[in-house]
């Protein structure tokens, strides 16, 4: 329970939820780390959306709140049987509820959901909350309890406050791009890492809040940018920027800093990636992979600093010995001397792995069999709420913010 607010379950037959969860009986009912709490969301695309799903995970109740053509994420595609799978991924567990925020009455119902949630977040275009009426401070101010949360492009401030901002953008602003892919040409890292970044700073911030609370009473305006994320993560690069006078070139697959740290093709067509950390992981590798134990006392080998100066000379020794192996006989030989190593995989590789935990997840359009949250609790089992179909929610809704 967070401040005043009780938490509680109303059973409803048949493992329905409700507020709650309920896992199909009595017994089995337990209640979620965040229930009790409402979340208003007004948001769009990925950073806000997957922020705000994974309060839900955690039991909140979240009103997701959508304009009348819906979330344009409903639209990135349709692949997961009619559906998008951005939509999917980052949706389960809301109720989603159609408003069009110009409109006087839906204004005022937004507002009157406003005064008794818990936790406000919004994405949308820069400066659009506050001319609807929706400015984080304004609503702090008539609701002292409130947590608000701003999700931007590129901050409140500075030159570029006003500019609208894609995870392609950010990443290539805050330079990701330059020190991704191959030498020849920069890459875009292929999932959304600007969005994922800014929604677990926002996630973790609201949390941070809501505990917060719990003592003062008082709530907090939270406000995370896509580019102060992922400028976060750049900061080695940075660091080597600016005190060691060159920033890490692009190598593929290889480590920047650190050798050998890379893929590697073995003898039938596949590619394993190992990691040397150290110089007795180094001394090892060389003994009993390569068995060649000359090469790890080479003056141009000694140490992490000369490998890397001596990269393309020190793959051609290991390719040497890699390429006339398979890939059974590699494992076997790094896992007996204790060098971490992973498979150069495929998505389809992934889909089938041993180690990917699936749940499956209501959609409009059917159950989906997707990946699992990443965090685990003892004794309790996961269980995925719904995707909510456009406007699902709104009469319900209406009804219930009178």
């Amino acid at each position: 329970m967070v401040g005043t607010r009780r938490a509680f379950v109303i059973i409803i037959p048949h493992g329905r939820w409700e507020r709650g969860r309920v896992c199909g009986s009595l017994s089995s009912m337990t209640v979620t780390p965040l229930d009790g709490i409402l979340v208003v969301a007004l948001e769009q695309a990925v950073a806000a959306p997957l922020c705000s799903s994974r309060l839900a995970d955690a039991g909140a109740r979240v009103i997701k709140i959508e304009r009348p053509e819906g979330d344009f994420a409903r639209g990135y595609d349709h692949v997961v049987q009619g559906e998008s799978a951005y939509f999917v991924w980052v949706n389960r567990g809301k109720e989603s509820v159609v408003l069009d925020i110009k409109a006087a009455e839906d204004a005022a119902l937004l507002a009157r959901m406003v005064a008794r949630a818990d936790v406000f977040i919004q994405n949308l275009a820069p400066g659009a909350a506050e001319r609807a009426g929706f400015g984080s401070d304004a609503l702090r101010r008539r609701h002292p309890r409130l947590i608000t949360c701003d999700i931007s492009g590129y901050g409140e401030d500075g030159p570029y406050r006003d500019m609208k901002a894609y995870d392609l953008l950010i990443q290539s602003e805050t330079g990701l791009a330059s020190i991704t892919g191959a030498p020849e040409r920069p890459g875009r890292v292929g999932v959304s890492v600007a969005d994922i970044a800014c929604s677990m700073y926002a996630h973790t911030a609201i949390l941070q809040a809501l505990y917060e609370r719990e003592r003062s009473g008082q709530g907090r305006g939270v406000a995370v940018s896509l580019f102060d994320a992922l400028a976060d993560w750049m900061t080695v690069p940075l660091l080597h920027h600016d005190y060691g006078g060159r920033a890490p070139e692009r190598v593929g697959l290889n480590h920047p800093s650190i050798a050998p740290y890379g893929a590697y093709a073995v003898g039938d067509g596949r590619e394993v990636v190992l990691s040397i950390q150290n110089e007795r992981e180094w001394k090892a590798f060389c003994d009993e992979v390569l068995r060649r134990p000359e090469v790890a006392v080479d003056e141009r080998f000694r140490s992490n600093t000369l490998r890397v100066a001596n990269r393309p000379v020190l793959d051609a020794e290991i390719n040497a010995v890699l390429g006339g192996l398979g890939h059974g006989e590699a494992v076997r030989r790094l896992s007996d001397a204790r060098i971490a190593f992973g498979s150069l995989n495929t998505v389809a590789d992934l889909s089938r792995h041993s180690q990917l935990r699936r749940v499956e997840v209501a959609t409009p359009s059917g159950p989906v069999n997707t990946v699992a949250p990443p965090l685990r609790w003892r004794d309790d089992e996961f269980e995925a709420r719904p995707v909510p179909a456009l406007g699902q929610h709104t009469e319900a809704v209406r009804r219930e913010f009178q």
